[in-house]
């Protein structure tokens, strides 16, 4: 892949400085498995980010450190070993000593620090600079989480920063350890087992949103008001998972066309043409998952503005059969208020009303009564509220 100068010489890095040392004793290395595996990771911020850190020579372990300066040591004095180290969420002055020792470029060695960064593939002199958005599914949570790994390759080193819980390269270690002739093609082979392991891990997680997008699918024909807000959440998910997996296609594809200049073994060759095969299908499901979120998300509004319709229509037809009723007390309270005022009217206790020694006045005012109320009834009846 790359060919880097026999000679490391150190070098300053722009915008890194070494920490002055704290007086005190140093918190204690965390303790590596038995096997020489990488270890858990750390439990507190007190320890070292160093998670493995061992020599390898023709695909076997030659030895195991605690420390960068007694792997940098053992290196030195011992001729063609492979140093592979694993760090997680380093300090800056473990960055700085690993920039010293194997002459990282600076701008590398900022983004590994301060992390947060897109998949991409870059080439700095002799050594090349990855970065990878590793995803594992958590089926308590019903959601993705996503992990950040920066791996440099040199001539004869291999440095892997991890921010966060993905993915497992104790793992990786393990599957290369136990294929030494693999293993011994030098770097390039452990980039390549990195690359398919990061790929690998997109499995369960295109399983686990299909999965999801599958009871949503229930969910939104189920009429469950809760769904609009896991379709959205889901998305986001998505295009996360799309913005780890796209610039993998490109990374790969760059990595291909340094196969001749750097003269890389046919058999890394096959492969990485096997990574970009699963990275090409993982693409296409997740391109499929954005797709069938926004298209159910059109069919979830259209069924809530039908929904929402048909409370609209049945609130009008209350409202319109409260309306015929109110038509109705009101046509009838008028009709039974003309007598009732009639009768008020005769009913004062005036000496003086003309109408009270009249002889044919009270089957005048119950004619008058029922004339008043017999038009208002036909007049009702004409409007249609009786």
């Amino acid at each position: 892949m790359s060919t880097e100068p026999p000679g490391r010489r150190p070098r300053g890095l722009r915008g890194l400085r070494k920490p002055a040392k704290k007086k005190g004793a140093a918190a204690p290395p965390p303790a590596k498995p038995a096997d020489g595996t990488e270890a858990p990771e750390p439990s507190t911020e007190n320890h070292s980010s160093i998670i493995s850190a061992a020599l390898y020579r023709d695909g076997h372990r030659v030895s195991t450190h605690d420390t960068l300066a007694d792997a940098f040591r053992q290196q030195r004095t011992t001729a063609d070993t492979l140093a592979w180290i694993g760090l997680h969420r380093p300090t800056p002055s473990e960055l700085v000593t690993l920039a010293s020792e194997f002459d990282l470029h600076p701008l590398a060695v900022e983004d590994a620090l301060e992390a947060h960064q897109r998949p991409k593939l870059e080439r700095y002199g002799g050594t090349l600079f990855v970065v990878l958005r590793a995803a594992r599914y958590l089926d308590d949570a019903e959601e993705v989480d996503f992990g950040e790994l920066h791996v440099f390759v040199g001539r004869d080193f291999v440095i892997t920063v991890r921010h966060g819980g993905a993915p497992d390269l104790s793992a990786v270690r393990r599957r290369m350890e136990d294929a030494p002739e693999l293993l011994k093609r030098g770097p390039e082979a452990v980039l390549y087992a990195i690359l398919d392991a990061v790929v690998d891990g997109y499995a369960p997680v295109v399983a686990g949103v299909q999965n999801d997008i599958d009871e949503i699918e229930t969910e939104v024909f189920g009429g469950d008001p809760r769904v609009s807000r896991r379709i959205y959440e889901l998305s986001r998910e998505v295009v996360e998972f799309q913005r780890a997996t796209r610039p993998l296609n490109t990374m790969l594809e760059s990595l291909t066309a340094g196969f001749e200049k750097y003269a890389i073994d046919e058999e890394l060759r096959r492969y990485l043409r096997d990574v970009a095969d699963h990275v090409l299908h993982t693409t296409d499901r997740v391109d499929g998952f954005r797709q069938a979120l926004q298209d159910i998300l059109t069919v979830n509004a259209t069924l809530v503005n039908q929904q929402q319709n048909a409370e609209m229509r049945a609130l009008a037809e209350a409202g319109f059969e409260q309306n015929e009723e109110i038509k109705k007390i009101s046509s009838w309270a008028a009709i039974l208020f003309a007598p009732t005022l009639v009768g008020t009217i005769y009913g004062m206790n005036f000496e003086t009303m003309p109408e009270l020694k009249w002889a044919a006045g009270y089957p005048f005012a119950i004619l008058l009564m029922a004339a008043v109320c017999v038009s208002l009834y036909f007049i009702f009846k004409h409007r249609d509220w009786l």
